[in-house]
């Protein structure tokens, strides 16, 4: 072997790697998730030429492929394929008290099927059932250099979402993550902590309690292998499935380059509506919120039953809330921009053109051709009166 070039598998370890999977679709995620993270930080980042092969290919396929040496350009992951110890990993999971799911798995929520965000399997702690609970949850995210106010928004949304019976999801950090957490405890509702570390670990550590009561109310999950620990791309990585998980995803308090604002990316890539609690305007700490709101990103937001709005797909909204949806909604299959002017739209009473192109910051030929595409399908309609109101969807 030249010098630098990374190391070739013996015979003896081909044949061991090919055994450890055979042809069972779990081992093989297994197997994948101790060699290969996520590498996706942003959802603008271009898959990894791995991860591209695994969505071609599959998992076992894949793993077989490359264990042959028949992908190309994967020497240095081929070099790790030694390293893996399938019965290993499932071990050392099932010792750390999580299950491994997979897709086909009851635990298994359709919304991580996404291919931007697939993982290739998640470790769940908990006594709730993922999929369950991800059918009807709202992100809630914000900074951990959080203020008082920021917290008291975050405890409050928290709890009115989970007393709906709606799973507030988060990261369980410092800040407005715990806090959020909180409230959803407190009326003991349903919660779901997605954690940047392995089954094995607790992040952070001064809230293993918090994270030990989410788990016996709901879920904590992690689609990282054992053993590893909390790294700034990890965080980076996890928020897609924070995104994921939530119908709505819901900032409170973020500066202008907080990592919540990375989620809330994540969110508006993958179509969920994103909302902003405003601050003062003195604060930094809300100027990020602010600026999404601004360029209309995000809705602005300030109760429960607002964050409902957003989330809450057709027949699934409280009666308190209905007005606010209209007769029905299914924000998913309008693009952002559309789901921006509908957001502006009321069912009884009428929107100006000029108006609605204020505040989204663009040009009113633009919010007439988004109107006009809308009302194809039932989303808006024209009043006689000129104005513009909220329809209730498609019909046929």
């Amino acid at each position: 072997m030249s010098a630098g070039r990374p190391r070739t598998p013996t015979r003896a370890e081909v044949a061991r790697a090919h055994a450890e999977v055979g042809s069972d679709q779990r081992r093989a995620r297994v197997a994948w998730s101790r060699l290969l993270e996520p590498q996706r930080e942003r959802a603008s980042d271009t898959p990894s030429a791995l991860h591209e092969h695994i969505a071609q290919l599959g998992h076992v396929e894949a793993w077989h492929r490359l264990v042959d040496d028949d992908l190309p350009r994967c020497e240095s992951a081929r070099a790790r394929v030694p390293d893996v110890d399938v019965d290993g990993e499932l071990s050392r999971a099932v010792r750390s008290g999580a299950r491994v799911v997979i897709p086909g798995d009851a635990d298994w929520p359709a919304a991580l099927d996404h291919p931007d965000i697939a993982p290739h399997l998640v470790h769940v702690r908990g006594q709730g059932c993922l999929g369950d609970l991800a059918g009807r949850a709202v992100a809630i995210v914000g900074s951990r250099a959080s203020s008082g106010y920021g917290e008291a928004i975050a405890r409050e949304l928290g709890a009115g979402v989970a007393r709906h019976g709606w799973s507030v999801v988060s990261g369980a950090a410092y800040g407005i993550d715990a806090a959020a957490h909180q409230g959803a405890l407190a009326v003991d509702g349903p919660a779901v902590a997605v954690l940047p570390c392995g089954p094995d670990r607790v992040y952070p550590r001064g809230h293993e309690r918090l994270i030990h009561a989410v788990a016996e109310s709901g879920v904590v999950i992690t689609e990282l292998a054992t053993g590893m620990t909390a790294r700034r791309h990890r965080f980076l990585a996890r928020n897609r499935l924070i995104a994921a998980l939530g119908s709505a995803c819901v900032v409170v308090e973020a500066g202008l380059r907080s990592g919540s604002l990375n989620t809330a990316g994540w969110a508006d890539a993958l179509h969920r509506p994103v909302g902003a609690v405003p601050g003062p305007v003195t604060q930094m700490s809300s100027a990020g919120c602010h600026e999404w709101i601004r360029r209309g990103q995000a809705t602005l937001v300030t109760d429960a039953e607002e964050v409902l709005g957003l989330a809450a797909p057709v027949g699934q909204a409280p009666a308190e809330v209905v007005e606010l949806l209209g007769p029905s909604r299914a924000p998913d299959v309008m693009t952002s921009d559309q789901r921006r002017v509908h957001d502006r739209l009321e069912v009884r009473r009428g929107r100006d053109v000029g108006d609605i192109a204020t505040e989204l910051v663009v040009p009113v030929d633009e919010v007439i051709a988004r109107l006009a595409m809308m009302q194809l399908e039932g989303w808006s309609h024209h009043g006689d009166d000129g104005r513009w109101y909220r329809g209730g969807g498609p019909t046929r």
